[in-house]
């Protein structure tokens, strides 16, 4: 039988705040029921964004919601896989340069896909030969990848069995102008060496699920199964957001607020919400 393995894994360019709390519990409870491993992993390749004094007080907040947890190497420490993992796609013909920024991307009037400004591909012949020493992203032809992988499918923990169709994505962005790895590339290779058999997320990351299944069979890595839970909601039906100002864990924290109360109160919202 597989161990289970889930991960809370947030990114220290701000504080926690009650949606961060909310996805940190649902993963920690459900490693705990099948006597499984909760692991944290810092993502802090995000630049001058990322500041050490902020994965600290994520460490405190689990605590204080009385988790617990192993910690794995952090994004910044995995710099070669990702290159390794991007070189192997270039050489492969999977990955391609674009110069192009997301205002230039806004002006062409793209349309908005599942990450937003989607890109239409190198077909569209937006993206010429550029110069090495011209900073670019690094692009997924994704209709090249498709002919590769062929038909895919995902597993969410309900019992549901999804096919995977990544193209609202259009060529996402895999190694970004300015950092090492996007989102998609890195959290699809840090998974797989973690071990993590359970990927427990926000709805609103539903969708890149698509992407990191083709990920998985390009670069021969195992796949887990996901859970995609609800969202704790701001007023105004929008979800919490460090850049919105979302209160903070740690201001709840220091303020005397009782985290595994606050904990409880989440199980209680996780379950009348049917996660």
């Amino acid at each position: 039988m597989v161990e289970t393995v889930t991960r809370f894994a947030p990114s220290p360019n701000g504080p926690l705040h009650l949606g961060h709390a909310y996805s940190a519990v649902i993963a920690h409870d459900m490693a705990k029921a099948a006597n499984g491993r909760f692991l944290l992993r810092i993502e802090d390749i995000d630049g001058p964004r990322s500041r050490p004094e902020f994965a600290d007080e994520f460490r405190r907040d689990l605590e204080w919601l009385g988790l617990e947890w192993e910690e794995v190497p952090a994004q910044s420490t995995r710099l070669d896989s990702y290159r390794e993992a991007a070189a192997r796609l270039v050489e492969e013909g999977l990955l391609y340069p674009c110069t192009l920024t997301r205002k230039q991307m806004a002006q062409l009037a793209f349309r908005e896909g599942a990450d937003g400004l989607r890109y239409p591909g190198s077909s569209e012949g937006m993206c010429g030969p550029v110069d090495p020493a011209t900073p670019h992203a690094l692009r997924l032809d994704i209709d090249a990848a498709l002919d590769r992988v062929g038909e895919l499918v995902w597993t969410n923990k309900r019992s549901e069995t999804v096919m995977v169709d990544p193209r609202e994505f259009g060529d996402v962005v895999l190694v970004r102008k300015d950092l090492p790895a996007s989102y998609h590339l890195a959290a699809t290779l840090d998974d797989a060496a973690d071990g993590v058999t359970l990927v427990t997320r926000g709805a609103d990351l539903y969708s890149s699920t698509h992407i990191h299944r083709v990920l998985q069979k390009l670069l021969d890595l195992p796949v887990p199964e996901y859970f995609h839970h609800s969202l704790i909601m701001a007023d105004g039906d929008e979800k919490l957001s460090k850049s919105k100002g979302a209160p903070a864990l740690a201001d709840r924290r220091r303020a005397g607020e009782d985290g595994k109360a606050l904990a409880d109160q989440l199980r209680e919202q996780a379950v009348i919400a049917g996660t």
